[in-house]
């Protein structure tokens, strides 16, 4: 065989590996941009699930700080709550002593007032007296110091439902309507609440 018919044996295979080249070329290109589409698809994929919990875990968020939020505000009020109770006790828990109290001085003062109407000049009674009035100043004091606060109306003060108890009404000349007319038993305050309204007849 000629050189020359080698030559155009050797040239349509230099092309078909030239082609050869060029279509591993567009296949490697194509792999490539398959590739990159694939990785672009993941990251988007990656990049949504990502904003998903993202979003999940701000809600989450979200519902706890609600709960705290709601959580402080109960315990805010179980603690204010248990202050409130606390004081009232401290300043109302004796409200049954005085009550049972009260009748005790309600009688002391009526002795003391029997005692001075009686108006005997004897020296052992006025020393009774004196010990009496003694003993229900004391008292007094005593009451006082805890928070006791006499409701003792006057002849011809205006009645008040707030601190009164009316036992009866009646028509008597030269007073005015809905005045007392007469104290049959004093009220009392402690710190402030009524615990006994003054019991009084109102004039109608």
């Amino acid at each position: 065989m000629s050189d020359e018919q080698k030559a155009d044996e050797q040239v349509p295979e230099e092309e078909i590996k030239a082609q050869a080249s060029e279509d591993s070329e567009d296949t490697n290109n194509e792999d490539v941009n398959a590739n990159e589409e694939v990785v672009d698809e993941l990251a988007a994929l990656e990049a949504e699930e990502l904003i998903a919990r993202i979003k999940q875990a701000q809600t989450k968020a979200d519902e706890n700080w609600d709960v705290a939020l709601r959580t402080k505000a109960e315990m805010e009020n179980v603690r204010r709550r248990t202050e409130k109770e606390v004081a009232n006790a401290r300043k109302f828990g004796i409200e049954k002593m005085i009550n049972e109290i009260l009748p005790v001085k309600d009688s002391m003062e009526l002795g003391l007032k029997a005692a001075v109407d009686m108006d005997i000049d004897d020296e052992s009674v006025h020393k009774i007296r004196e010990g009496m009035e003694l003993t229900l100043k004391m008292m007094n004091d005593a009451l006082t110091k805890i928070g006791i606060t006499e409701i003792a109306p006057q002849d011809g003060d205006a009645f008040s439902a707030e601190f009164h108890q009316a036992m009866s009404m009646q028509e008597i000349p030269g007073k005015e309507s809905n005045t007392i007319v007469a104290v049959m038993q004093k009220g009392y305050l402690l710190n402030e609440r009524l615990i006994r309204p003054a019991m009084v007849m109102v004039a109608k």
